[in-house]
Order: structure tokens, then C-alpha cells, then sequence
């Protein structure tokens, strides 16, 4: 099998298990997890952010390992009149372009994991604080 194949199954498979009807509310009750509660474990999103500023860190030594003696390498190329050495500087060029774009993909990632995270840190202490003073409201009331 051919990797465009495999691919094509892959995401075909995907798309059946993601789709998503807006039409009408399932004979279940609900759709997804049952509970409707949208729950984010910070445990889990720290560990994300982490895993993603890793291989920010590592990409960032490992991915640059090369950079010097490729452009080293276009730069002789090209002065000694191969038309290789166009050749060798696109492929760096291109290379620092992607590995940049990824570098700021991988910190992006982290970014917002740590930021989702403290924010609901804060989105769930001012709920309990809202809900403890309803109830002391409430109390009041009766």
C-alpha cells in the first residue's frame, strides 16, 4: 500500500469518527461524552505543553546542526562556478524557513497550553466564588 493510500483510508476513517451532525439531537440524549460537562484536566494539558517546549528545545539544537556547514557549502559551491551551490543554498534556505515555522509552532503550543491552563485555574476559582455567594444569598432570602 502506498503512503497517498494509506493516508486517504487514515483520514477517511477520521472524518467518519469526527463527523458531526448539527441537524438533530441523537435518539441517545446527547452526543460525545455523555455528560455534556466540559472537563480540562491541567495535569494532562501541563504535560502536553511540556512535551511540546521539549521538542521545541531539542528541535532548536538538533534541527540547526547542519546550518553552518550547508551554507559553508553553498558559498564554495558557488564560488567555485557549480550551479549546485543555488542549489545547496535553497535547500538551506528552505530548511531555516521550515524549522523556524516549527520552532514557533512547537513554542505557540506551549504557550497557550500553559495559558489554558492558568486560565482555567482562575475560571474555576471565581465560579466557586460566584456559587458560594448565591449560596450565602440564597440563604439569606429564605
Amino acid at each position: 500500500m502506498t503512503f497517498d493510500q494509506e493516508w486517504a483510508e487514515l483520514r477517511a476513517a477520521a472524518a467518519q469518527r469526527t463527523a458531526m451532525q448539527i441537524d438533530h439531537v441523537p435518539a441517545d440524549g446527547g452526543g460525545g461524552g455523555g455528560s455534556g460537562d466540559l472537563v480540562v484536566n491541567r495535569d494532562d494539558l501541563g504535560a502536553i505543553g511540556n512535551a511540546a517546549y521539549d521538542l521545541r528545545v531539542r528541535l532548536a539544537k538538533e534541527g540547526d546542526i547542519a546550518r553552518a556547514s550547508t551554507a559553508d557549502a553553498a558559498t564554495a559551491l558557488t564560488s567555485a562556478n557549480f550551479v549546485s551551490g543555488g542549489a545547496v543554498r535553497k535547500v538551506h534556505d528552505f530548511w531555516q524557513t521550515h524549522l523556524r515555522t516549527l520552532l514557533d509552532s512547537c513554542a505557540q503550543i506551549s504557550n497557550h497550553l500553559d495559558y489554558s491552563k492558568a486560565q482555567n485555574a482562575k475560571d474555576e476559582a471565581k465560579i466557586e466564588g460566584d456559587l458560594a455567594k448565591i449560596s450565602v444569598l440564597t440563604e439569606y432570602m429564605n
